[in-house]
């Protein structure tokens, strides 16, 4: 099974309402995902990198392509201060 990612600015990511629940199921994945981020982050602020965000917001499954500015215990911070909360993301590439 494929899972289907609409493909969205990063812009237009202020206007989704994100529920609070947690996307992914297992410890690892989390931990995972944190890693990953963490990562995106040096990538971003060293060399300007765009990575691809996969997340899901309360409507579908979406995906942004951009540079991670910051992370927090909570949040991903995009470029023009767009957040995304880390329970919503499903994976980092």
């Amino acid at each position: 099974m494929t899972l289907e990612y609409q493909t969205i600015e990063k812009e237009s990511i202020a206007s989704l309402h994100f529920p609070s629940s947690e996307v992914l199921t297992e410890k690892e994945a989390v931990s995972q995902r944190r890693t990953d981020l963490d990562r995106a982050l040096s990538l971003g602020n060293l060399e300007h990198l765009k990575i691809k965000i996969y997340f899901e917001d309360d409507a579908s499954m979406k995906m942004t392509e951009t540079t991670v500015w910051g992370v927090t215990d909570n949040r991903v911070i995009l470029k023009q201060g767009v957040v995304i909360p880390l329970n919503r993301i499903h994976k980092v590439i």
